[in-house]
């Protein structure tokens, strides 16, 4: 296994730079893993593939605001800085890459206004720094009043009033992911209750999404990657409800990546999953057994990238490049504001 097999070419103009008009509007590519076969439909399809004593995990980590501009105060030179913040620490820092890097150091203040800061606690090894965030009403009012959306480098715009809306799932509950879990931006509260009359429960975990799911696999074999861990829980009740889900004969349906490997990382052998919280940094690569996982429902990943393994890994490697490129050929929109594909 190559991490170039994982490879393929696509053209700028797939790259979504903006929300479908409507989060159920989007194309659906749904994948056969068994026989390959490839079907297309709309998302607002997607409730009809789910049976009665299914069960539809989702993600509610919610997209914080974690880019920050400021200006370099003392220790820090003067000028424009750039903070992206990307985990929280146990001692309330957070990990952040922040530029122009070469010009703040350890002991330098950010300053954002409104007797708001940034304290650069420690330059790190990676070329990160530790940071700890200081001002009125504590980090997520700071956030409120400082920060910006952290949209994916491959949408090539700010923000807008827009995407604080529609880069965050209608799940979104639990404030700390720095990217959107974007297989559930599709979903609406009409899908929710389309999903429920059909006789399928949901049910949620939280996976706090980092930067790293944006950063293609250098080594040339795959195995060799670090994944960065993010943090991850699963509660007593999405626990109970795998468990129910088996015991009726139904089917667990992972509502993108990051519910695959918070459901995989708390696996037991026997498909029971644990209740628990921790972090994760599994990396799921072709050949990986899948204890809890029946069906998934994702978005078109980045060539390279870990979320395209791990995709897969799931459905096969030469089936999912193959769909990948009928999806291209039929001018599917990639990436976080693209379509979504089911694989069964």
């Amino acid at each position: 296994m190559r991490t170039s097999d994982f490879d393929y070419e696509l053209s700028s103009e797939l790259i979504a730079q903006q929300p479908a008009p409507r989060r159920d509007e989007s194309r659906l590519l749904v994948l056969e893993r068994e026989s390959g076969a490839v079907a297309h439909r709309r998302f607002l399809d997607f409730p009809s593939l789910v049976q009665a004593g299914d069960l539809v995990v989702v993600n509610d980590s919610r997209v914080i605001p974690a880019r920050l501009r400021a200006r370099r105060g003392g220790g820090g030179g003067g000028g424009g800085a750039e903070v992206l913040l990307i985990a929280r620490e146990a001692d309330g820092t957070w990990r952040a890459m922040v530029r122009p890097g070469a010009r703040i150091r350890a002991g330098a203040t950010l300053v954002l206004g409104d007797g708001d800061r940034i304290e650069v606690v420690e330059h790190l090894a990676s070329g990160e720094r530790r940071v700890r965030l200081v001002g009125e009403g504590g980090e997520l009012s700071l956030l409120a009043r400082h920060g910006k959306l952290p949209l994916p480098p491959y949408i090539t715009r700010e923000p807008t009033p827009l995407d604080e809306v529609r880069y965050q799932t209608v799940f979104a509950r639990a404030p700390g992911s720095v990217a959107a879990p974007t297989a559930g931006l599709h979903f609406t509260e009409a899908t929710v209750a389309a999903l429920r009359a059909r006789g399928a429960a949901l049910a949620a975990v939280t996976l706090h999404v980092g930067p790293g799911t944006f950063r293609p696999v250098a080594a040339a074999d795959p195995s060799h990657h670090r994944l960065e861990a993010e943090p991850y829980s699963v509660p007593e009740e999405t626990a109970r409800a795998v468990a129910a889900t088996r015991a009726r004969g139904g089917k667990v349906w992972a509502v993108g990546t990051t519910v695959t490997r918070a459901l995989e990382s708390a696996a037991e052998p026997s498909g029971t999953v644990r209740a628990e919280r921790g972090s994760t940094s599994l990396l799921i690569l072709p050949g990986h057994a899948f204890r809890v996982v029946d069906h998934l429902l994702t978005n078109f990943h980045l060539p390279r990238s870990t979320l395209l393994m791990l995709v897969a890994a799931f459905a096969g490697g030469e089936r999912v490049l193959a769909a990948y490129l009928e999806a291209i050929a039929r001018r599917y929109r990639f990436y976080s504001y693209g379509d979504a594909m089911v694989i069964l």
